[in-house]
């Protein structure tokens, strides 16, 4: 016998609460309205805080920066493609690590394998890596870890309740990294780097510091503070100091650059780990050593000559890097991302899209200091460009003391998530300034083998894909306030100042002189 569609949905937001979820997204349909009319009553008992949106896809990744933010989150959606459209986030939370409930309605058992209407199988459709537990009866079974859960919830009719909801509910706590309480330490002597790749944390500087090293630092890794972080490390990478490190111990999960994974798969390089987030922790390197407490140590600071080696030549190529980017006849993408960078105050917190954004910032991430909290996040777990406009709005919503909140994009990756402006009159917004780097396509491709000389002739059509968008027009349409800059002067004044809610700055750049500009910067040396 199966408990009714009311008395269900309440237990699995019971649930949901009891577990630490205190923001919920929903989608709205016809299957999961059991869930949404407890949602609601939930939200307003002050349990949890809802947020609604027309497309699921959005919903799945504001539910994402909302977890990234505040613990753990959940997102709703009804049966059929709603529950595909959850997918892209919830991959992205299985690979990174980040506890995000998918609840998707479903019609009863027994019109599986019939042509009821939106009945597919949803038990198991997000994949082998996502624990399934599928629902028609009470107790709730839910246990956050990190990483995403689904709830596959079947409901029958009637799909509305009788009477309102006063839930008597304990919030629990949101779920909390747990490391053993081990001392592990590093031996001095080789020549050591430390790389701390996306969300590595402050244990990677720490270690840097005491031991030392040079520290190669993403700008998501957390780590990217004090005095340390080398800034134009893969420039230094493919040069003799990069041929001079003997071993690399690895934090976090590292994606950004190509000298970086070169030099973790080197023969002659010794690797060890201290770990990594999201459902897979063996690494696509040989690995000597693991930590199992993520929180190496060393007992003594090595040879000081081999970091002021690394920073006399970092100091070298940083010049030579702002030299050769102030003498530009055009504001390029690097300068963009510097002035953002530049822009984010203490405990300030800044989003960045993929691909050629987040590795512009990597070579201009200004110095910041440790404690001032400012928080860098990306999507790096599968590196997607989906949903980041809908991410940075979560992770904005979800850190609401924060000082000032940015996100960084390109063009086709605001474009992929253009919905995530589509905010509903009585929704939460947050203070956020999106700025745009617009070169009309696909530039990250350029830098890559496909965009050599021998494929000119095929490169737009298959990767630059030029799309002429007005974005102006386009924000317009869902009422963002929108700005389009084309100076550093000008982009540093609209940055200094905020109008408040979500904005849009939009920053043209060139697209044709990529490949080349590029290729100068990597050929830079001490």
């Amino acid at each position: 016998m199966t408990t009714d569609a009311t008395s269900l949905a309440r237990g699995v937001v019971a649930a949901l609460v009891e577990a630490g979820v205190r923001e919920l997204v929903l989608a709205p349909g016809s299957r999961n309205a059991p869930l949404a009319f407890a949602a609601h009553d939930a939200a307003g008992a002050g349990l949890l805080r809802l947020h609604t949106r027309v497309d699921e896809r959005t919903a799945g990744f504001l539910a994402l920066g909302l977890a990234r933010n505040r613990g753990a989150a959940a997102v709703v959606c009804t049966s059929g493609t709603a529950v595909a459209n959850l997918h892209p986030a919830v991959l992205e939370a299985a690979h990174a690590g980040i506890p995000l409930v998918a609840v998707t309605a479903d019609r009863p058992a027994r019109l599986r394998g019939t042509g009821a209407n939106q009945t597919t199988d949803q038990v198991g459709v997000f994949g082998p890596l996502v624990t399934t537990a599928d629902l028609a009866d009470l107790p709730v079974p839910l246990l956050l870890g990190f990483g995403p859960a689904h709830l596959n919830v079947q409901l029958d009719e009637p799909l509305v309740p009788a009477d309102r909801w006063h839930p008597d509910v304990v919030p629990g706590d949101p779920p909390q990294p747990m490391r053993p309480a081990v001392h592990e330490t590093v031996a001095l002597g080789p020549r050591t780097v430390v790389v701390a790749g996306d969300d590595a944390g402050p244990p990677a500087r720490v270690l840097a510091e005491e031991a030392g090293w040079p520290l190669l630092a993403e700008p998501s890794s957390g780590s990217r503070t004090g005095t340390h972080p080398i800034r134009s490390y893969r420039l230094l990478l493919d040069g003799d100091l990069g041929q001079r490190v003997e071993r690399v111990v690895v934090f976090g999960h590292p994606t950004l650059s190509r000298p970086v994974g070169r030099l973790l798969g080197r023969d002659d390089v010794t690797v060890l780990d201290a770990g990594t987030s999201g459902v897979w922790h063996d690494r696509p390197f040989p690995v000597a050593d693991r930590f199992s407490s993520g929180r190496p140590t060393v007992e003594a600071s090595d040879d000081p000559a081999w970091l002021e080696a690394w920073r006399a030549a970092d100091a070298s190529v940083s010049r030579q890097l702002d030299r050769l980017l102030a003498d530009e006849p055009d504001l390029t993408p690097h300068e963009v991302a510097g002035a953002v960078s530049r822009a984010l105050p203490p405990r300030g917190l800044l989003v960045v899209g993929a691909s050629s954004p987040i590795r512009d910032l990597d070579l201009m991430v200004a110095p910041y200091a440790v404690g001032d909290r400012r928080k860098v996040l990306a999507n790096r777990g599968l590196s997607g460009i989906d949903g980041t406009v809908s991410t940075a709005i979560g992770a904005a919503l979800g850190r609401p003391r924060t000082s000032r909140s940015f996100a960084l994009v390109g063009d086709v990756t605001f474009l992929h998530d253009a919905n995530g402006l589509v905010l509903g009159p009585d929704e939460a917004r947050p203070d956020l300034t999106i700025v745009v780097v617009n070169d009309d396509g696909g530039s990250i491709f350029a830098t890559l083998e496909q965009g050599g000389a021998a494929y000119a002739d095929r490169y737009d059509a298959l990767f630059g894909t030029p799309h002429g968008v007005d974005l102006a027009a386009l924000c317009a349409a869902t009422r963002t306030p929108h700005w389009r800059v084309g100076s550093l002067p000008e982009l540093e004044q609209a940055l200094a100042s905020p109008n408040g809610g979500i904005e849009v700055v939009e920053v043209p750049v060139r697209r044709d002189n990529r490949r080349d500009l590029d290729e100068r910067i990597r050929a830079l040396r001490p």
